[in-house]
């Protein structure tokens, strides 16, 4: 149980980080750099991506030693995902239930939307990235070598 806990934590502070990253370029590039919304959003989202997954690599999932471009492929197209899944949230609540107010988009969008996406994003990155058994050889992770699965987890 202790170790769910600190993977849960391990993967919270990573994203918390990712977000500051992401919050922060943003308005540094949409403010004094003026740069366009869309192009401010694009340049953030893959810096928050690169911090979560080098956090997450490095920190939360670090037994498990990912090589290669594919990890961080399929990381970003969990956390693409996870945005896909936020916008949903906001596009059927102001589009589809006509609830337009600035509340309700916060509410639908970073609320429940950021919500859900973070539950596909953790499940999407300890399933699809972080799953590989192999570990440097000092001491065992919590991984198994056949099935590539958890010990004692949901997901494997």
């Amino acid at each position: 149980m202790v170790a769910g806990r600190r993977e849960l934590l391990g993967f919270a502070t990573a994203g918390l980080l990712a977000y500051a990253v992401d919050l922060g370029l943003f308005t540094a590039l949409r403010g004094p750099a003026g740069l366009g919304p869309l192009t401010a959003k694009a340049l953030s989202f893959v810096a928050a991506c690169s911090v979560a997954y080098a956090g997450n690599a490095l920190g939360t999932y670090r037994h498990t030693r990912p090589r290669g471009l594919r990890p961080y492929a399929v990381f970003f197209a969990v956390n693409a995902a996870g945005a896909a899944v936020q916008l949903l949230c906001l596009a059927v609540s102001h589009c589809g239930l006509g609830l337009t107010s600035q509340r309700a988009d916060t509410v639908s969008g970073a609320g429940i939307g950021m919500a859900l996406a973070t539950i596909l994003r953790f499940w999407g990155t300890r399933t699809l990235v972080f799953r590989s058994g192999e570990t440097t050889g000092r001491r065992p992770g919590p991984w198994t070598g056949t099935t590539g699965g958890r010990v004692g987890s949901w997901t494997g």
